[in-house]
């Protein structure tokens, strides 16, 4: 029997203490993964107080750790609001006073090299000496891991998750704690739980930034962010495109609606030139706006062959490096204009 299979058939022989079927029957339990000894999986509390949210992690926890080959466990517990009454949290979301800066990179839309922008952002502001982290919040379509060419599996210490080190900075994601050909098919709240304890439950250490990769789009993670978690400030990536662009200025809405400030747009895909392609639309819809035009990445199929590679091409000289090394410098000027301490609400 495979590992995985083990692990499911230990959690088969748990009930669920609201209908008593197993909890893998129940639909308690999702994303069950074993890698490198260590044991992961999802854990849904909804309808529990929180004594008995706690008491059945105690129980899913001993159970994963008794299953032969299991050196640890990583439970991450998510809850929706239902109609039973609820008790409060077990424990309120911790500070983070390690961490000075924490900058979102969002876009309106998918396609446009978000997640490209964000780790190559981070790598080049490590690069300048910062202490950086890099947390994928992109729950859905985590691509940190391939960008970064960390693809193992995310370990723990004292029940904290211990970030990837690699290009002198700290990374979490969703992919390192799932296998690759698994879809995460969770509701907007357990995905927004998730993400919190993801960021809350990570030693970090001392950070100078903490570059968060949202999702695209406008939705309940990019709200999560907003309204729990002091951002310092949010980057926009946009490509040319009238579409990109129109999504764009909903993303930049959003945020101020929520009090964010916008440290500037980006324009991916920027320099590449056709008769017929647009060219600076982003230059223009952020002066149109009254906010900064952070400059723009080149269109090169070296971009694409470095990330697939995991080696981020803001290490490297050409052109394309040298912009993202630029985009760096005005997000570090930008933060010194708008200092914001990290803690969450």
């Amino acid at each position: 029997m495979a590992g995985e299979d083990l692990l499911r058939a230990a959690l088969e022989r748990l009930a669920d203490p609201v209908s008593g079927k197993d909890l893998v029957s129940a639909g308690r339990v999702s994303g069950i993964v074993l890698r490198s000894g260590q044991a992961g999986l999802v854990l849904a509390v909804d309808g529990l107080s929180a004594h008995d949210a706690r008491t059945l992690e105690a129980r899913v926890d001993a159970a994963l750790r008794a299953v032969p080959g299991v050196e640890g466990a990583r439970i991450i517990t998510t809850a929706e609001r239902g109609d039973a009454p609820q008790g409060p949290h077990p424990t309120a979301p911790a500070p983070l006073p390690e961490i000075r800066h924490i900058i979102a990179v969002g876009s309106g839309k998918g396609g446009v090299g978000k997640s490209t922008v964000a780790a190559n952002l981070a790598v080049a502001l490590a690069a300048q000496g910062l202490k950086v982290g890099l947390l994928d919040a992109d729950i859905y379509g985590p691509s940190v891991p391939m960008l970064l060419g960390r693809q193992e599996r995310l370990t723990l210490r004292e029940k904290l998750i211990q970030p990837a080190e690699v290009h002198g900075l700290k990374a979490v994601s969703m992919g390192a704690m799932t296998a690759p050909d698994r879809a995460v098919v969770w509701r907007g709240p357990m995905a927004s739980s998730a993400l919190m304890q993801m960021l809350t439950q990570t030693e970090w250490g001392p950070l100078d930034v903490l570059v968060v990769d949202l999702p695209p789009g406008t939705g309940d993670i990019q709200l999560t962010m907003a309204q729990k978690v002091p951002l310092a400030g949010a980057v926009i990536v946009s490509t040319p495109q009238d579409l990109a662009l129109i999504d764009a200025k909903k993303a930049v809405a959003m945020f101020g609606k929520v009090g964010v400030p916008i440290l500037g747009i980006v324009e991916n895909m920027a320099t590449f030139r056709c008769p017929n392609c647009g060219h600076g639309g982003a230059e223009e819809a952020a002066a149109a706006m009254g906010i900064a035009f952070l400059g723009g990445i080149p269109l090169e199929i070296g971009i694409r062959e470095a990330s697939d590679a995991g080696t981020p091409v803001a290490l490297r000289g050409d052109a394309a490096g040298n912009a993202f090394r630029h985009l760096a410098v005005q997000i570090r000027e930008a933060l010194k204009e708008n200092p914001r301490a990290a803690h969450v609400r």
